[in-house]
């Protein structure tokens, strides 16, 4: 027998205390979302009991006339929530109310900003739940039994939201979970059961399972007693998804959005189709406005509920869609898979593999209608890139059936217009003539790319870079190697030729072959005094103003990277630069002329500094390199 105190008194994780003070003070508005929540939990339960009942049909207890019922009692002051779901043990009720079992948690707490509007849109993100209860109770009594327990095993928990709650083991006859809400003085509006009727439509007519409420008293004829008033069912009760489109609303579809995305506002886009052939399942699915606050956790959970013949089966699962798309949010239902299915049976079902290969075909179509139809006016694509553009960056790494469309979807800066994006078909338009290659640069930030001194000649031809900065997209350019027939390069790795593209190229070149002979001096001396340093020291045609810069081998990694890694713990191997100079710069010819060792050491060391700098990354010692540059201004 357990040694577990019958009643205990629990502090509450410090996380619960900030989200309940904050959504108390930020979603002050919007206090109706409570029913909401509670209704979405009340059917997740039903739906996990009706799940586990297909294995084990004892723990229906010999009701399986799922359901949740909602009463108000006007003089209590008290709002119930009853379903007859699978309900919780006293383990679950510790880990599921008492604590926020979330990865990001602490980052989420870091992007609230005081901003009450803003952070009414982050706690939709993050998702309120049961703690929403305190929006409108200033009392939360819950009482509830998992499925399956003998009737001894119920647990009631209860706190009035200021920091701790009690819970004990009672008695309870029925499976499921009680909520009794106690309400607030500013909270009357709610024990009006139209109120309460209102929401439930507004939020919840979707649920598939019956919503109940006490009716209103039939009026009794002349010298009749008043008849008591009858349980009514409020929602439809129909699965949305499996009603034809002709059927449904604007309004309905965004409420279910919200009911599953658990957000406060609508979604970007949607897509509902019912696919027949060799495998029958039907598809809606959205693209919400923001991105969700954990999209960025290793542990994040994707955001599409599988059903099987509207059979809730399971939810946050990559066998459902790609990693890459998981802020999508909705649902897939199957009339081919097993009620029963195992995760093992999801992994290898042809019946999934195609239902993830068709979801994931018509998520991409939907972006690429946005895409083509994106514009000044409709700047949807616009903001599903700036929310979900790394996601889809992922995709050109993750899948490669699906890559050519994908690298359609992205989006980058450019030297043309840093402030707008373009597309790689926008560039390959904009070529010049002779051009047969797309050139970008990567680096840690937009501003460092737009700077780098590698663009000086492509700006003096009028050639376009591409300007990356996004810490995937040295992952991206290494799996992306060409589109549309051009192939992609990096203007900081292996040699340049553009010798070929612009009026003066042949004049160029033949100026550029006079000033590298010249600067041959300059060459010896700074592979001397840098040593192993460097990789290799040589002149350049890249350059047009600055002395000089780094430049990876073809096949090396780029500093970037290198940067990358180890910021990430990695244990990288450092990899030795190309230092190219400029063989028309001041600087060079000087360096060319020198004669001190020691002064030829401080210039080869300031050279190498300054190109490091222009990288975007720190000198091995700026104490040092600030020193000599202080004695090269005294002189």
């Amino acid at each position: 027998m357990s040694n577990t105190p019958v009643k205990e008194t629990h502090t509450f994780q410090t996380e619960v205390k900030q989200l309940l003070d904050l959504m108390i003070h930020s979603l002050y508005s919007n206090k109706e979302i409570f029913l909401r929540e509670l209704i979405s939990n009340a059917s997740d339960a039903a739906d996990k009991l009706r799940f586990e009942a297909t294995t084990d049909d004892a723990l229906y207890e010999g009701d399986s006339d799922l359901h949740v019922y909602i009463e108000a009692d006007q003089d209590a002051r008290t709002i119930t929530i009853r379903d007859n779901g699978i309900g919780m043990n006293r383990d679950e009720v510790i880990a599921n109310i008492g604590t926020i079992a979330r990865s990001g948690t602490k980052e989420f707490f870091g992007q609230l900003s005081g901003d009450q509007e803003k952070d009414a849109h982050l706690i939709g993100q993050f998702g309120v739940g049961f703690y929403s209860s305190f929006l409108v109770a200033d009392k939360v009594t819950v009482t509830t039994r998992r499925a399956g327990l003998e009737k001894e095993h119920g647990v009631r928990w209860e706190s009035t939201g200021d920091g701790q709650y009690d819970i004990e083991t009672v008695t309870k006859e029925t499976r499921g979970t009680e909520i009794i809400l106690h309400l607030r003085e500013d909270a009357d509006e709610f024990l009006e059961s139209f109120r309460l009727t209102s929401i439930i439509h507004k939020y919840a007519d979707h649920i598939p399972f019956p919503i109940r409420m006490l009716g209103t008293p039939m009026p009794a004829a002349e010298g009749e007693e008043e008849k008591p008033a009858e349980i009514e069912t409020i929602n439809q009760a129909s699965a949305l998804w499996t009603r034809p489109k002709s059927e449904l609303s604007d309004e309905e579809y965004n409420n279910f959005y919200k009911h599953i995305g658990h957000d406060f506002e609508d979604p970007l886009a949607r897509l509902h189709q019912k696919l027949e052939g060799k495998y029958e399942y039907t598809l809606l699915l959205y693209l919400p406005k923001r991105a969700p606050f954990d999209l960025w956790q290793a542990e994040s959970k994707h955001g599409v509920k599988l059903y099987v013949r509207r059979v809730f089966i399971t939810e946050a699962t990559e066998d459902l869609l790609p990693r890459y798309l998981r802020f999508v949010r909705g649902v897939m239902d199957s009339n081919d898979l097993p009620l029963n299915v195992s995760r093992e049976i999801l992994q290898q079902s042809p019946a999934m593999s195609a239902m993830k290969k068709g979801a994931t075909k018509r998520v991409l179509s939907m972006l690429e209608d946005m895409a083509k139809n994106a514009s000044d006016e409709n700047t949807d694509y616009a903001t599903a890139w700036e929310q979900f553009g790394n996601c889809l960056k992922e995709g050109i790494i993750e899948d490669s059936a699906n890559r050519e469309r994908i690298a359609k979807l992205l989006r980058f800066s450019s030297t043309q217009d840093d402030e707008q994006t373009l597309s790689l078909t926008d560039y390959v338009e904009r070529m010049l003539e002779n051009q047969d290659t797309i050139y970008y640069i990567t680096a840690e930030t937009l501003a460092a790319a737009k700077h780098s001194p590698h663009l000086e000649v492509f700006r003096k031809k009028g050639i376009e870079v591409l300007l990356l900065s996004d810490r995937i997209d040295e992952w991206l350019t290494s799996h992306l190697e060409e589109f549309d027939g051009k192939k992609l390069k990096s203007i900081a790795k292996g040699e340049l030729d553009l010798s070929n593209i612009g009026e003066s190229a042949e004049e160029d070149k033949k100026e550029h072959e006079e000033a590298a002979k010249s600067a041959e001096p300059a060459v010896k001396k700074l592979k001397e005094s840098l040593g192993d340093k460097v990789k290799d020291v040589r002149t350049t045609d890249r350059l047009t103003e600055s002395p000089a810069c780094l430049v990876s081998d073809d096949f090396d990694i780029t500093g970037n990277m290198e940067r990358i890694l180890k910021q990430a713990g990695q244990d990288v191997p450092s990899v030795k630069p190309i230092l190219e100079i400029n063989p028309e710069h001041e600087l060079v010819k000087r360096l060319a002329k020198m004669r001190s060792k020691d002064k030829i050491a401080d210039f080869s060391d300031i050279l190498f500094d300054q190109a490091i700098l222009a990288e975007g990354a720190l000198p091995e010692d700026p104490a040092g390199f600030v020193r000599k540059i202080n004695s090269l201004l005294t002189q």
